[in-house]
């Protein structure tokens, strides 16, 4: 298990890569939050199709954003298993069945449809935060989106510290077969032990985040003093001119569908 915050190298030379860091987080924002509205899955896989022409304007290649985007694959197969043995409503005609379980084509496209929108929903998200410098998206949202010091900093300084989530993990898998405790093939002693590994990470996180807190604080930064910036960040009229595009292509991709006929309101 490994993370990374570092954006992706050479992506800094992009045309949109350059933009502010709170102009790039928005537009993400404003286009895949409008893919919500519908259940139809052409909508989230116009929206893909969009992202992804994107990527050269942002310096990230197609190999880069599969291996930032790979936990996405694990949270789409578990989407895939709910909707097959928990779907409420299974109208449609037969496609197959798994025992007593009968997997319909209305149970297919319902999950397609949210398959495709965890990836259009996210993928926007991943590319921001592989072209953006953390500390500068922390300067941007207190200079340019007004965001308290305190929320901007600490969230910075939580960033900061996953890469090491990915260290403890394998010492402490390490550890474990120190001491002779290893799962072999077993797929539920694997398990026990995934969440064993889990939950002592999560109490040295929790443990860490406590003692990162009382630091900060005992620095000063939640005195409420007026604080100067070593970089500046600015809101040009190209990142409003961004902004403008997300939005303007969020809703060209509605339209789409409108128009086709294959709109699904998410809600009525």
């Amino acid at each position: 298990m490994s993370f990374t915050v570092e954006p992706v190298a050479g992506a800094g030379d992009a045309v949109l890569a350059r933009r502010n860091p709170v102009a790039k987080l928005g537009a993400a924002l404003l286009f895949s939050l409008p893919l919500l509205a519908t259940l139809d899955p052409l909508t989230p896989a116009i929206g893909i199709v969009v992202e992804l022409a994107a990527l050269p304007f942002f310096g990230v290649s197609p190999r880069t954003l599969a291996r930032r985007a790979f936990p996405l694959v694990a949270a789409a197969a578990g989407v895939a298993v709910a909707m097959v043995l928990f779907a409420a409503r299974r109208d449609g005609s037969p496609l197959f069945a798994l025992g007593p379980i009968a997997v319909t084509t209305g149970v297919a496209t319902t999950a397609l449809g949210l398959i495709l929108r965890i990836f259009a929903v996210a993928l926007p998200g991943v590319i921001v935060f592989a072209t953006t410098d953390p500390t500068d998206l922390a300067d941007a949202l207190v200079q340019n989106a007004r965001a308290p010091a305190r929320f901007a900093i600490g969230a910075l300084a939580a960033l900061r510290l996953l890469p090491l989530l990915g260290q403890e993990w394998q010492a402490l898998t390490l550890a474990r077969r120190a001491r002779g405790i290893e799962a072999g093939r077993n797929p539920l002693r694997r398990l026990r032990m995934f969440g064993g590994i889990a939950f002592a990470l999560l109490v040295g996180a929790l443990r860490r985040g406590g003692r990162l807190a009382v630091a900060m604080d005992a620095r000063g930064f939640d005195s409420g003093a007026r604080r100067s910036y070593a970089r500046r960040q600015v809101f040009t009229a190209a990142d409003a001119a961004l902004l403008l595009a997300a939005a303007g292509l969020a809703g060209a991709v509605l339209t789409v569908t409108v128009l086709l006929g294959l709109f699904r309101p998410l809600l009525g």
